[in-house]
C-alpha cells in the first residue's frame, strides 16, 4: 500500500470513529480512535507475540502494530494510554510513549502539559483526531478529594503560578449562545478520589490542539473555578505518530530506558 493511501485511510477511521462504539469518555460517550506509538524493550519474535497478546484483547483497541526492527509498537483505537501502557508492563517489558496523533494530517497533532509538582503531578495529553475533534486525557495524584474545575488558559505565563494565566481560553465561534454558554478552553470538573488521584478522557469540538501551544492547562480549588487555579502547567508541542523514534536525548545523553515517568507521580 503507497504511503499516501495509508494515511488516507488512517484519517478516514479515525475522523468516522467519532460515532462509532470505542472505549467511552468519561460521560458514556465513545472515545474517538487514534494511533499511538510506543517504544517498548524488544528483542526477539517471542516479545512481539507476547505484546501482543496484551494488548489485542483490551476493549477499544482495533490494530496492533509491531516493528521488531526499531522496538516500536503502534497502536490504532480508543484505549487510553494508561491502559495500553499497563498492559505492556505486565509483560515485564519497559515501554515510553513516543508519539500519538493522525499521522500525516495535521501540522501540530499533539501536545501535552506536565505538571511536576510539588502538590499536584499529572499529565495532560491533547491529540487532534479530526478536523472537527481533538481527544483529551489527563491522570492526576496529589488533589485534594473531591471535585475540581479545570481549563485551558490564555497565557503559558506561570511567573505567579495559575495566577498569571490569564482568562479562560477561548475562539470566536458561529454560535453565539454556544460560545457564551462554555469558553472554548472550559474543560469542566475532574474528580478526585480519597487518595487525591484523578483521570479523565474525553472528547472537545472545536478545539484544535495546534492553537493551544503556549498556553496553560490550570487545575482550580473548586469545581466552579471561583478561586484562582492551585497549580498551572505549560502546554507544549508532543512528537506525533512518526517523528520520535530516537533512544538517546540529545540534551543530555540519557536512554530512553534509563529515562522514568516518576517526574509525573506523587511520591
Amino acid at each position: 500500500m503507497l504511503g499516501s493511501e495509508r494515511t488516507n485511510m488512517v484519517v478516514a477511521e479515525a475522523t468516522a470513529a467519532l460515532s462509532q462504539e470505542g472505549k467511552r469518555e468519561n460521560d458514556g460517550t465513545p472515545l474517538p480512535d487514534l494511533q499511538t506509538e510506543f517504544m517498548v524493550n524488544m528483542t526477539c519474535e517471542g516479545c512481539v507475540n507476547a505484546v501482543r497478546s496484551k494488548l489485542e484483547p483490551l476493549e477499544g483497541v482495533r490494530r496492533v502494530d509491531v516493528d521488531l526492527e526499531n522496538q516500536v509498537v503502534r497502536v490504532f483505537g480508543s484505549a487510553p494510554v494508561k491502559s495500553l501502557i499497563t498492559a505492556i508492563e505486565s509483560t515485564g517489558r519497559d515501554v515510553r510513549l513516543i508519539g500519538q496523533g493522525v499521522p500525516s494530517e495535521f501540522t501540530v497533532s499533539a501536545a501535552v502539559a506536565e505538571f511536576k509538582g510539588p502538590l499536584v503531578y499529572g499529565v495532560v495529553r491533547f491529540a487532534q483526531v479530526s478536523m472537527e475533534a481533538s481527544r483529551i486525557e489527563a491522570y492526576f495524584s496529589g488533589l485534594t478529594p473531591g471535585k475540581h474545575g479545570w481549563s485551558i488558559n490564555m497565557y503559558g505565563d506561570l511567573t505567579r503560578g495559575a495566577a498569571s494565566t490569564g482568562a479562560i481560553y477561548n475562539v470566536e465561534s458561529s454560535s453565539t449562545e454556544a460560545s457564551v454558554a462554555e469558553a472554548m478552553g472550559d474543560l469542566g470538573t475532574l474528580e478526585a478520589g480519597i487518595d487525591g488521584d484523578a483521570e479523565y478522557s474525553g472528547t472537545k469540538l472545536g478545539l484544535e490542539v495546534h492553537d493551544l501551544i503556549g498556553r496553560a492547562v490550570v487545575v482550580y480549588e473548586d469545581e466552579h473555578k471561583s478561586k484562582n487555579g492551585i497549580t498551572a502547567a505549560v502546554i507544549a508541542r508532543s512528537a506525533c505518530v512518526g517523528q520520535n523514534y530516537k533512544k538517546i536525548c540529545l540534551c543530555d545523553g540519557t536512554v530512553i530506558w534509563n529515562s522514568s515517568n516518576s517526574d509525573f507521580v506523587k511520591q
